[in-house]
């Protein structure tokens, strides 16, 4: 429900669109940027349509994505503290608390 509510501006706004091409005479592609969904459940009959395919996200697929994400975050966030310690804006002091 929400996301079609949230989608019919853009319907309205590609339909608009195509209308305002016609007139300036500019052609738009018949490609629709919008992404598919599935809002029907049930056949016109009233049976319930199979579910659809899911695509298994694996731990291999998150792992791929996730470490070299970790690593190259942790290599900006070191270069950064180092370039901040290089020009003592952020030095942290060594202060001895044990009086």
């Amino acid at each position: 429900m929400a996301t079609g509510v949230l989608r019919l501006p853009l319907r309205l706004f590609t339909r608009n669109a195509g209308v305002t091409s016609r007139n300036t005479g500019l052609k738009t592609p018949n490609i629709s940027r919008t992404s598919q969904g599935r809002t029907v459940v049930s056949t016109s009959s009233g049976a319930i349509l199979p579910k659809p395919d899911k695509t298994p996200f694996g731990l291999f697929r998150l792992t791929v994505v996730v470490v070299p994400f970790l690593y190259v975050g942790t290599l900006i966030s070191k270069n950064f503290a180092a370039l901040l310690e290089e020009h003592d804006i952020f030095v942290p002091e060594d202060d001895d608390d044990d009086d």
